[in-house]
C-alpha cells in the first residue's frame, strides 16, 4: 500500500512528495529541496525508512517545482521524468532562477518524458499520466485509482486554481484540463496539490469558486 510523506520546500512552499510501498523503492514528486537543511530532510527520511529511490517526477517545470532536480541527480543517480512540453522553461531556467535568489548552476537531463495515460511503476505500485496543461505547458497530475488520490502540482488547489499569467498560461485551457481530466475522477478521490492544504475532487466541485 501506499504511503505518501509531504515535506514544504523553498521560499515558494512547495509540497514535495516521497511516495513509498511494502517493497522499500519510492519516489520523488516535484523535488523542490534548495538549501541543505532540505535537503539532509530528503535524505533523512529516505535513509531512516531503508528506502531505495527509483524515480524523480515533475507535475511541471517552474522554477519552484525543479530546483532538487540537480540535488536528486547527484545524490541518487535519479533524473528527472517530466512531460516533454515542458522542456522550454528549461531555456531560461537560470536566468528565472536567479531573479528570484536561488542558483542554478546545473539542469540535468531527463531520464524520460511522461507520456499522458501512461502508466508509471515502482515497487507494487503505479501512478496514471494525466495531461493537464493550463498553467504551464507541459503540467501532469498523477492519479492513484486504488488508493483514490491524485497529485495535482499547480492545476488544481483547496479553493482555487493554477495562475494563467505566467508563460504558456492559458485560462481556458485550465478549465478544461480541470473539469475533463480531474472533476470526471470519483468525488472522494484525495487531492495533494503543488502548494497548500490537501482537498478532494468532491470538495473543489462543490465549493472552488473559480469553477462553479
Amino acid at each position: 500500500m501506499i504511503k505518501i510523506k509531504n515535506f514544504v520546500f523553498n521560499t515558494f512552499m512547495v509540497n514535495s512528495y516521497i511516495l513509498y510501498d511494502e517493497t522499500g523503492e519510492c519516489i520523488i514528486i516535484d523535488a523542490a529541496c534548495y538549501e541543505p537543511g532540505e535537503e539532509q530532510e530528503v535524505t533523512g527520511f529516505i535513509a531512516g525508512n531503508k528506502l531505495h529511490l527509483v524515480r524523480n517526477l515533475n507535475t511541471h517545470c517552474h522554477i519552484d517545482h525543479v530546483l532538487g532536480n540537480n540535488f536528486i541527480a547527484q545524490t541518487y543517480k535519479i533524473f528527472p521524468e517530466y512531460h516533454e512540453n515542458s522542456l522550454m522553461f528549461f531555456h531560461t531556467l537560470k536566468e528565472i532562477g536567479s531573479s528570484f535568489g536561488y542558483a542554478v548552476d546545473k539542469v540535468p537531463e531527463p531520464t524520460r518524458f511522461l507520456i499522458d495515460g501512461e502508466t508509471i511503476l515502482w515497487g507494487n505500485s503505479s501512478l496514471k499520466v494525466l495531461y493537464t496543461p493550463g498553467h504551464a505547458e507541459g503540467s501532469v497530475c498523477l492519479y492513484n485509482e486504488d488508493r483514490g488520490f491524485v497529485i495535482t502540482g499547480d492545476v488544481l488547489f483547496k479553493d482555487t486554481i493554477g495562475r494563467t499569467d505566467l508563460p504558456s498560461g492559458n485560462f481556458d485551457q485550465l478549465m478544461n484540463s480541470i473539469r475533463t481530466r480531474l472533476f470526471t475522477l470519483p468525488p472522494e478521490t484525495i487531492v495533494y496539490p503543488g502548494h497548500g492544504p490537501v482537498t478532494s475532487i468532491g470538495y473543489e466541485m462543490e465549493n472552488n469558486p473559480f469553477i462553479r
